[in-house]
């Protein structure tokens, strides 16, 4: 656990793919303007992280609710539940039928009326022109990103990653940058004017979130941002995919 802002803090996790390669996942505790709390995803505490968890927010009685915002990570939701039984558990209504058996509320995070339950708190952005859940299981490009309103902190999963060098080259590499997610082309909508709503969406963030400090991003790592570096970073990350929107253009319009 790391404490990013008096009102953040960051889990990070172990997730191994093919039980050998870990590319690593998170959660984030947020508190509201009234003092009780908010958390971000779903994970497997280990015992101390736990305890500094349930430490923060009296046994876990004073979490409002559990938001899973990525519609393809449910392995970690049970665990979670079980250590924060009283919390409303919210997801994505692909968590309602992957993982049915947790007492879910029956509001969908992807749903505006439930995105402004939170609005004291969070600020919450779903890319356009994409499929929020793609018909193919390994395409995770879509999901709901979250914004801390007190500290301007960005938790994401997927959608926005943050791209490392490896360590051996990190004296010959560029610094670390944000990008978007690798798999954008097969997110895409078959559809006229898809690219071009993806555009006027990552555009708009872009302006609209500058001066955000962090970028909690999943399966990379946590990216603090130079003055203004939100929006040069977004900006240069749309650009690294504009032969992708071009193609898409070609062929849908």
């Amino acid at each position: 656990m790391k404490q990013l802002h008096d009102h953040f803090w960051n889990f990070r996790g172990s997730f191994k793919v093919a039980k050998v390669i870990d590319i690593g996942t998170q959660m984030s505790l947020v508190r509201r303007p009234n003092g009780r709390f908010i958390v971000l995803d779903s994970y497997d505490l280990d015992e101390d992280d736990l305890a500094h968890l349930l430490s923060l927010t009296d046994n876990g009685n004073a979490v409002d609710a559990i938001i899973n915002v990525h519609p393809f990570h449910t392995i970690h939701c049970k665990a979670l539940r079980s250590a924060l039984p009283n919390a409303r558990m919210i997801g994505t209504r692909r968590h309602r039928e992957e993982v049915s058996d947790l007492g879910w509320d029956a509001d969908a995070i992807e749903d505006a009326e439930t995105q402004n339950q939170f609005a004291d708190a969070l600020e919450f952005t779903i890319p356009d022109g994409v499929d929020f859940v793609s018909s193919d299981d390994s395409v995770h490009v879509s999901s709901v990103i979250v914004r801390h309103r007190s500290s301007g902190i960005v938790h994401v999963d997927d959608t926005i990653n943050v791209l490392m060098p490896p360590e051996i080259l990190k004296a010959v590499l560029p610094e670390p940058r944000l990008r978007f997610h690798p798999m954008l082309k097969k997110a895409l909508q078959e559809r006229p004017g898809a690219a071009d709503d993806y555009v006027r969406w990552a555009r708009k963030i872009a302006s609209d979130w500058t001066g955000t400090p962090v970028v909690c991003a999943a399966h990379s790592a946590v990216r603090t941002l130079p003055e203004g570096g939100w929006e040069t970073e977004i900006l240069s990350a749309l650009d690294d995919v504009q032969d992708t929107l071009s193609a898409h253009r070609d062929t849908y319009g």
